[in-house]
């Protein structure tokens, strides 16, 4: 990496597409920090499909967004178009400014605490957390490959969902179930949406004018998947999503909690089979399940048009929210704020006010009409008298991960 190498390029493979971000971690003359200036943006979708289609900002040179369709076979052929998007625009994967390619990666079990240079060690071990990550771990492997044949000679960093949750203290962790089966099998509580976590609890503490070490927050993202999480102090000690992203809240398609034994139920009752049982929880429950929506604008609509199952599904989303609110006030003992982010999060107004409703005596509160303005800075939206800070923060996990890879390569 040469002395002027201050771009990193951000990748997030899923299984048939490629979300990607170069920003430049070039550091502030003025406070020293990087500032993570976006150079470009964009998203390859469809991959191995008839038709695929790639979307694509060109931020530092001010152009329009440009599409395209067409058949990309393989993540391979995807991320040589992406390059060539690039190169397009002065910004290819060949400049001497690029210093390295952050990966987001959904797993990473207990050993990945931090994020990590990747060499054959780490991609064997992410290989081998595939059984507990099976919809997420290949595809990141196949993006890390590519990436690695695009551009051997440049340091390839994995930032891992599960990293921040991996401070949990062991009670926090384990599942009441026998410890022997559990450790054969690696059955814990690992969390999920890491970097979103991390990045919100810090900012939340910027806002409150304090150090994150000095700060407890709750934290709320809540997006078609969503989490909660506990931090404090800077360290997470608690969060919702668990051995897989189906525990905890109630999602855009996914259960979140429920009795273990409703799949016993319906296999012996329903006759139906385990992969029956993991669709209907993950692809076909939430939201969508409740009331056949899974947007939360459009569920708001139609309760404003007076329709009862949507009103209900909002409840019951409701109520799980105010239950981990409670749940972790009771666990941090003391909370400072409770943070809201990602799509719902950041957007619906109507889901902030109803989760601390009637959560006065906590010491939470909404200002109605801070509640209402609509703004893409970090704010706060309860009145001066609440005695819990309560905070939109929007989430930025490819900064997030920009930052950690840059301060890993220049370490």
């Amino acid at each position: 990496m040469t002395a002027t190498a201050t771009r990193v390029l951000v990748l997030n493979s899923g299984s048939s597409s490629v979300k990607y971000q170069l920003l430049d971690m070039k550091p502030d003359p003025v406070g020293g920090s990087t500032a993570g200036t976006r150079l470009a943006v964009g998203l390859v979708e469809r991959i191995g499909e008839e038709t695929s289609r790639l979307a694509h900002t060109p931020l530092a040179t001010g152009g329009d967004k440009r599409e395209t369709e067409g058949p990309i076979a393989d993540h391979e052929a995807a991320l040589k178009a992406v390059a060539a998007e690039l190169s397009a625009d002065g910004l290819g994967l060949d400049s001497p400014q690029l210093a390295a390619i952050g990966h987001r990666v959904v797993h990473g079990g207990l050993k990945f605490t931090a994020p990590t240079v990747i060499d054959d060690a780490v991609l064997k071990e992410i290989e081998r957390l595939v059984p507990v990550a099976p919809l997420h771990n290949p595809a990141n492997i196949t993006g890390i490959r590519t990436a690695q044949a695009l551009r051997p000679d440049l340091p390839q960093v994995a930032v891992f969902d599960t990293a921040f949750h991996t401070t949990m203290p062991e009670y926090a962790a384990r599942y009441a179930i026998d410890v022997e089966t559990a450790d054969a099998h690696r059955i814990r509580r690992y969390g999920f949406h890491g970097t979103s976590h991390a990045y919100v609890s810090r900012k939340t503490a910027e806002l409150l004018g304090k150090d994150p070490s000095e700060v407890n927050v709750i934290v709320l993202h809540l997006g078609n998947g969503a989490s909660a999480s506990a931090v404090a102090g800077g360290r997470c000690v608690d969060t919702s999503m668990g051995l897989t992203p189906l525990e905890g809240l109630v999602m855009g398609t996914r259960s979140g909690d429920i009795d273990p034994a409703v799949t016993f139920h319906l296999k012996r009752v329903a006759g139906m089979s385990e992969d029956d049982v993991d669709v209907l929880l993950n692809k076909k429950s939430g939201l969508v399940g409740l009331c056949g929506d899974n947007d939360m604008r459009e569920i708001r609509r139609r309760i404003d048009e007076g329709d009862e199952r949507a009103r209900l599904a909002f409840d019951i989303y409701i109520h799980r929210l105010k239950k981990y609110i409670g749940a972790y006030t009771a666990v941090l003992g003391r909370v400072d704020a409770v943070a809201f982010t990602a799509g719902v999060g950041e957007n619906a107004a109507p889901v902030r006010a109803a989760a601390v409703a009637g959560l006065e005596e906590m010491g939470l509160a909404v200002d109605a009409d801070l509640n209402a303005v609509r703004s893409g800075e970090p704010r706060l939206i309860s009145p001066e008298y609440a005695r819990v800070a309560v905070a939109v923060v929007p989430t930025d996990e490819e900064l997030e991960i920009a930052q950690q890879t840059y301060a890993l390569v220049n370490a």
